[in-house]
């Protein structure tokens, strides 16, 4: 006997998958395309002659965080600007492996997740979640000076939700314990153990700020929280069939 509940999850999965690749996941790819070409012009890459050279283009980078990252000890004083810099820092990045690694994460996972999600709620759910992200993060170290910058929190919003929406659907990961080896797993086994990481990170991180993991974790729960209360009267693809294709290293 088939079952046609099988059927019909098998059949969303395609339809989303496809849908995803036909669109070009308009807003996805339109982050992706805003944080290189701001990456490019910035002190950052070195492309820009504008910044001058050797001191002077150290302080430009210093320059350039402190005017559009997020300064944790600046953030709740209220100004107007402060409180646009989650917003802002989202598109900065600190170097090209920060770069590279957070838009492939989201080129992996945010094309199902805009198209199951729609274009409009795809970037609010993106910004609101990245705000919130920054914004935990910064009130747990409300006393740091240190500039957070980067889409993580908002990347790691898009990891959480596509967890509850495509919980069987596989992905091509690179595991540094498996000798990089490109093998294919559910997404939950790599999402479950990327957030494990973070936590253990954010944990053992000691009492200076380092690495945003906390903005992380923060990022991914309210990502898998949102699709929760947002979708969990209607569908979710349950079916292996719709595989998202590119590579993740947690």
């Amino acid at each position: 006997m088939i079952d046609r509940g099988d059927v019909h999850w098998r059949e969303r999965a395609r339809e989303l998958g496809a849908a995803a690749v036909a669109g070009g996941a308009p807003v996805t790819y339109g982050i992706v395309a805003l944080c290189c070409a701001v990456f490019l012009i910035s002190p950052l890459s070195g492309f820009n002659p504008a910044h001058g050279s050797a001191d002077a283009l150290l302080a430009a980078q210093a320059g350039y965080f402190e005017r559009w990252g997020v300064i944790p000890s600046e953030l709740l004083d209220g100004s107007a600007h402060a409180a646009l810099t989650p917003l802002t820092a989202l598109f900065v990045h600190g170097s090209w492996l920060h770069l590279l690694g957070n838009l492939l994460f989201l080129y992996v996972f945010g094309a199902m997740t805009e198209e199951r999600m729609g274009r409009a709620e795809f970037t609010f759910f993106y910004l609101a979640c990245g705000y919130f992200a920054l914004v935990a993060y910064a009130v747990a170290h409300a006393d740091s000076d240190q500039t957070l910058v980067g889409a993580s929190g908002a990347i790691s919003a898009v990891l959480g939700a596509f967890l509850y929406l495509f919980p069987r659907a596989r992905v091509t990961s690179l595991f540094p314990f498996l000798f990089f080896l490109p093998l294919r797993f559910p997404a939950w086994i790599v999402l479950v153990f990327w957030f494990a990481l973070q936590w253990l990170a954010a944990r053992s991180a000691g009492s200076g700020p380092g690495v945003a993991y906390l903005a992380h974790v923060a990022g991914f729960v309210a990502g898998f929280l949102y699709a929760w209360v947002r979708f969990r009267g209607g569908t979710r693809v349950k079916s292996p069939a719709t595989a998202t294709e590119g590579e993740s290293q947690p």
